[in-house]
């Protein structure tokens, strides 16, 4: 294994979302590179599988059933990281969800779910990782955006405002965390090849595919390399930056 390949030797992390998709890709790379992790998902039996599938020794990969609008949920989840790991050098708040619909169709419910899981999931985590890494002087909280937080996309009012509020509090967290050793970072992700993707119709995704420079979906294993960057001390002078991972779909 390459040196590169080690970059987060030890380092403790948490990521939100992980039983699936970008989020497991995310685990399997930290992991790789040298982390303990614990994987977060509200999908308790897929987790626990995910963690089994990995194949890694039990203390360096943790599985736990965690709802990230639940404040109680999210401190006990961070309790368990320092509990045994003694810190948490590495935060990625992954966990999201879509519930489509244009405006005029737009429930009260698929507002506040997307609203629930995106935004104050992010903002829970972010406030309970944050005083264990302000004390250790040392830290990473990443955040998943995306470039509809960038851009804006139709039928996804919900979506869009969330991502558009998860760079808001990127930035905010950057200046407020900065000075105290912690960085704070985004990665803004175009349209990757995931579970997420299923509701959307063949027509739409067949122009999503050609919209990119490159000519096709991204994979969860490219979004997963831009997050590792970012936590690894190669990234030591990237502060309060928003890292678009899209192919190119933005040109």
């Amino acid at each position: 294994m390459t040196r590169n390949m080690k970059r987060l030797e030890n380092r403790a992390a948490i990521v939100t979302g992980a039983a699936t998709g970008i989020g497991l890709a995310t685990a399997q790379r930290l992991l790789r590179e040298g982390a303990y992790v614990l994987m977060c998902d509200i999908d308790e039996p897929r987790v626990r599988a995910a963690v089994q599938q990995m194949g890694f020794e039990p203390e360096r990969c943790v599985g736990l059933c965690v709802d990230v609008t639940q404040g109680e949920q999210v401190g006990a989840s961070v309790a368990e990281a320092l509990r045994r790991w003694g810190r948490v050098d590495i935060l990625i708040n992954n966990a999201g969800i879509t519930r489509d619909a244009q405006l005029m169709c737009m429930s009260e419910s698929q507002w506040e779910d997307v609203i629930g899981v995106n935004l104050r999931g992010v903002f829970l985590f972010g406030k309970a990782v944050a005083p264990s890494m302000v004390e250790n002087k040392r830290g990473v909280i990443l955040n998943a955006s995306s470039v509809v937080g960038l851009y804006g996309n139709f039928g996804q009012s919900n979506y869009a405002a969330t991502k558009f509020g998860v760079i808001g509090l990127t930035k905010t967290w950057a200046r407020e965390l900065g000075p105290k050793g912690v960085r704070v970072n985004a990665v803004c992700p175009g349209f990757i090849a995931t579970d997420i993707l299923r509701s959307i119709p063949d027509k739409v995704m067949e122009k999503l595919e050609i919209s990119s420079w490159q000519r096709r979906l991204g994979k969860p294993e490219e979004v997963a390399a831009a997050y590792a960057f970012l936590a690894s001390d190669d990234a030591s002078f990237v502060n309060g930056t928003c890292l678009e991972v899209s192919g190119g779909i933005s040109l």
